[in-house]
């Protein structure tokens, strides 16, 4: 049996940053995930300016960059008679967005933990966990049909919607709300567009450059999800001619890359995000409507409390990494909630009057577009963006 200071589970774009961060502070580090390397994974792929940030940070940016997903440096946004340009706010040394395919994106991510000196396993299906006082102290896994163990100090799942270690742990969920959306995803070959949303009544289009073609994701209210599964083409189709009819037009003449992938499953929910000796980061602690695109920067921004909260504690003695677990739970909600706010309002899909005027007031004003792109990338939150906002309106 191996001993490290941290097992981390998942190894995607919560576990395999948190896990090089950690390698980086001198701590042993076993990375493990299910699937097998340089999968691909279903999503917006989208990473906010906030995101870019830590990857610059994390010296892996221009890894980032040679897979060939283009710089986003800002947003059209068209519903009703709106159209809402916005520039992409300046963060942490640039304003570019980034939208790498996940297989390439994870490989990155994972190539850094590995040069940081972290034991990156694939392959491997956690079952349950070691305990000692109490407390986790490492995992059972199998991994090509044997059984292993390994011991640590700290167990983090980074392990997704339907975290085995949160299961384990029996992290309690709350703040729990009903799923709003649903949505299919398609990728196209030969579209001219940049980042661009369009919504209508209960339909949201979101058009997102990634390496070699452009992401197309059609979102839905949840009450339609039935009738859509029924018909993902039909409804993929009506729904682009409703809310992005140009869009539609240039469809017509691009090439489809594979077929269409959907989801039904937009749970919106926070989990404890740490107990003794046990952490939670990414979407195995906190999930919220993907129609907003933030679970990469969110789950990136997590990892980097979580690393900071474990080099706080200054060592790995139990008393002094559970009270470090503690702040970095409360700091993570703190962070997160304002916006899982936001993003069940817009989920909703609805096209109100009141929000079509607001809107037509940001886009006719240069200062208000920009505010309104710095709100969207996360740069502000909700409330910063209202104070703002009121202040620069007469």
């Amino acid at each position: 049996m191996e001993t490290y200071d941290v097992v981390v589970v998942g190894a995607r774009c919560g576990g395999a940053p948190l896990a090089t961060l950690l390698a980086r502070q001198g701590l042993s580090v076993l990375l493990l995930d299910r699937g097998e390397r340089g999968t691909d994974k279903l999503s917006t792929l989208y990473i906010h300016q906030q995101g870019v940030a830590f990857l610059r940070d994390w010296r892996v940016l221009e890894q980032v960059r040679a897979t060939g997903a283009p710089p986003i440096t800002g947003l059209t946004y068209r519903v009703g008679d709106v159209e809402l340009r916005a520039p992409g706010p300046f963060v942490g040394g640039g304003d570019a967005a980034y939208a790498p395919r996940r297989s390439d994106l994870d490989e990155v991510l994972c190539r850094a933990a590995e040069a940081a000196g972290v034991a990156v396993v694939h392959g491997a299906s956690v079952t349950g966990l070691q305990e000692e006082n109490g407390r986790p102290a490492g995992v059972r896994y199998r991994r090509a049909g044997r059984w292993q163990q390994a011991r640590a100090g700290l167990v983090v799942g980074a392990d997704g919607l339907r975290s085995t270690v949160a299961k384990l742990v029996s992290s309690s969920s709350y703040a729990v709300h009903s799923k709003l959306s649903c949505c299919l995803y398609g990728y196209w070959a030969g579209l001219d567009a940049g980042f661009e949303q369009y919504q209508s009544d209960g339909l949201w289009v979101g058009v997102i450059p990634t390496s070699g073609a452009h992401v197309v994701a059609c979102y839905f209210r949840q009450s339609e999800f039935a009738r859509v599964r029924l018909d993902v083409e039909s409804a993929y189709d009506r729904c682009v001619r409703t809310a992005a009819p140009g869009v539609a037009g240039q469809l017509a003449d691009a090439t489809r890359i594979g077929r269409l992938i959907g989801m039904g499953d937009q749970q919106n929910y926070f989990r404890t995000a740490a107990g003794p000796g046990w952490a939670l980061v990414g979407d195995a602690g906190h999930h919220k409507d993907s129609l907003t695109a933030r679970g990469i920067t969110d789950a990136f921004v997590q990892a980097d409390l979580l690393a900071r909260a474990v080099a706080g504690a200054g060592s790995m003695e139990p008393s002094r990494l559970d009270a470090a677990l503690a702040g970095y739970a409360a700091e993570r909600d703190r962070r997160m909630m304002p916006f899982y706010r936001s993003t069940l309002a817009v989920a909703r899909l609805d096209v109100e009057a009141e929000r079509l005027k607001e809107l037509r007031h940001v886009a006719a004003s240069p200062e208000l577009s920009a505010l309104y792109g710095a709100a969207v990338a996360g740069a502000m939150t909700p409330e910063e963006y209202r104070l703002h906002s009121a202040a620069l309106t007469p």
